[in-house]
């Protein structure tokens, strides 16, 4: 075993303060303790197969989360509910309304999972190619999966690595990266990372903070509005931020950052004239025309 004692004291210097002053120190200890082994059970073998031999007959251009994974990557599943169904143009993905991850099942609630189930086989059922679509793919396990009421840790299992919760495809990147390369989905909040997926291209979401911390930031209004502020939407527990987006939050105020802020240079970069020295004025003339997506 390892200890570690951290100690965080809060200094938002003055471009990332919209009010207040904050300071403390917080304490804290956690030990380090070797992981237990993880098996990977029946189900989850069942459902990744099923799911690669989805992904092959997906064109790249209609992947749910970005082109596939580079040649020193693979796919990785992510167990955040995984709702395949097959329409009249394919394969498609819809995400469950939480997903379970695997160590979380020992927290999990059989009624409230059967509830997801339920969801879930009503998603399904309106999508009438899947089940059959699915058998042909040889997961013979769907229709049980979907019909099968969950009362026990047994069954928690079952759908926790089962194809309907378990096999949301990304490179390891999104799934596990950290900044300042890629942020992965378990590391940084969903409402916020999900926007990798719909954001302009030349709209840098990832910024790197005056402290050294990273954190994601959005314009405040429309694109060729000439607002060159940007809210900060999310920071580290660790950043000399953190104390101020939350007072923000607490007070249903936003943390907004000045267009001549090193942050929102980052951030609208690829939009304004190199050297500039505020993200506010026209767009220039290579992104007047939104980039085409990649």
């Amino acid at each position: 075993m390892a200890e570690t004692v951290p100690t965080r004291t809060s200094r938002t210097p003055p471009d990332l303060r919209p009010g207040g002053v904050h300071g403390g120190d917080h304490p804290w200890r956690i030990r380090l303790v070797k992981h237990p082994k993880r098996f990977e059970s029946s189900h989850f073998r069942a459902a990744k197969k099923a799911a690669k031999k989805i992904l092959a007959e997906t064109g790249d251009d209609h992947l749910p989360y970005g082109p596939p994974p580079g040649a020193d990557e693979h796919w990785e599943m992510h167990h955040g509910g995984s709702l395949w169904v097959k329409g009249t143009g394919g394969w498609q993905l819809y995400r469950a309304r939480v997903g379970i991850e695997w160590s979380m099942q020992f927290c999990a609630d059989p009624v409230k999972v059967d509830r997801l189930r339920r969801e879930a086989a009503e998603l399904v059922d309106a999508f009438p190619r899947t089940l059959p679509a699915l058998a042909a793919l040889g997961y013979e396990e769907a229709e049980e999966l979907l019909r099968t009421p969950v009362t026990d840790a047994d069954g928690v299992e079952a759908w926790t690595d089962g194809l309907f919760n378990s096999c949301v495809p990304l490179s390891r990147s999104n799934h596990q990266g950290i900044l300042p390369k890629v942020p992965g989905e378990h590391h940084y909040p969903w409402p916020v990372k999900g926007a990798d997926y719909f954001r302009y291209e030349d709209f840098r979401l990832w910024v790197t903070l005056p402290d050294g911390t990273h954190g994601a930031v959005a314009p405040v209004g429309r694109r060729g509005s000439g607002d060159g502020h940007v809210r900060l939407l999310h920071v580290p527990e660790g950043s000399a931020a953190a104390d101020t987006v939350a007072e923000a939050q607490e007070l249903r105020m936003m943390a907004v950052l000045p267009p001549n802020s090193p942050v929102a240079l980052q951030a609208f970069a690829e939009q304004i004239a190199p050297g500039s020295r505020t993200a506010s004025g026209p767009l220039t003339a290579d992104a007047a025309v939104p980039p085409p997506p990649t």
